[in-house]
């Protein structure tokens, strides 16, 4: 295994339970005591986790893991809730996309959809995310808008004052969130609160607001709430999402769509 795919490794694991062993982690991955050590030296000078006696834990309360290092985790839902949230979109629609894995994914399957492989524009997409705006502009038949702002290292999207002042003077047919939670009570959340300030502004300005997030998104809070649950239309998911679950966003007026 490569240092790479370690560190994602890693980083995902400390993630999902808060604190690492050296030992229990050189045990996950195969690889000797030694070894993680050295890992867990490298990514705490990058900032990425903190060294503890014997092992590490995530940076902070608010722990987010970059962008690059995410895009693994429930791939195979991301694909499959992107290529349903896509098929939401009409042609000649203009399309909000805010950052996040899942969001790249829709972006990449509007991108293959062969109703959208030409007109002039086939799509307008207006978007803070730096990486969704690179894909997206080799294809001559979407107009990209990119908001401006500054730009933050772990989910490359554009956030601050420049962001919300091409906001405020344009409107699109559908927004579709990334988000890090959605709770029938606590809304649509996200880590940091200027993304979601960008977010929440994206929603205002949308017909309709479609949330794409797999099920370990669903019923959990976060820091920074993007909008209030009855400002989402649609809902798109995986299959395991459970039926409690379905029926108390249906109950708020949320349509869920399970992929």
């Amino acid at each position: 295994m490569s240092r790479d795919a370690r560190w994602k490794a890693l980083l995902e694991l400390l993630v999902e339970r808060g604190r690492l062993d050296v030992e229990e982690a050189a045990a996950e991955l195969s690889v000797s005591a030694a070894t993680i050590r050295r890992d867990f030296d490298g990514l705490a000078e990058q900032q990425m986790l903190v060294r503890t006696r014997g092992g590490a834990v995530v940076h902070g309360v608010s722990y987010e893991l970059p962008l690059r290092y995410k895009t693994a985790r429930h791939a195979s839902e991301k694909q499959r809730i992107a290529r349903a949230v896509a098929d939401l979109v009409s042609p000649g629609e203009t399309v909000g996309l805010t950052g996040g894995t899942t969001t790249t994914e829709v972006a990449r399957a509007l991108a293959v959809r062969a109703d959208l492989a030409s007109g002039s524009p086939a799509l307008t997409v207006v978007t803070n995310a730096l990486n969704i705006a690179n894909e997206l502009a080799v294809r001559p038949q979407f107009k990209i808008v990119v908001t401006g702002g500054v730009a933050r290292p772990s989910s490359y999207e554009l956030v601050g004052p420049l962001a919300d002042g091409v906001l405020g003077q344009i409107t699109v047919d559908v927004a579709v969130l990334g988000v890090v939670a959605f709770d029938v009570r606590h809304g649509a959340a996200a880590h940091d609160e200027a993304e979601a300030a960008v977010n929440r502004l994206l929603c205002e300005r949308a017909e309709r607001v479609v949330v794409a997030a797999d099920s370990s998104k669903l019923g959990r809070r976060a820091f920074a709430r993007i909008c209030a649950t009855e400002a989402v239309d649609t809902l798109v998911t995986d299959t395991a999402v459970d039926e409690g679950t379905v029926r108390r966003f249906a109950e708020a007026g949320v349509r869920v769509v399970a992929v």
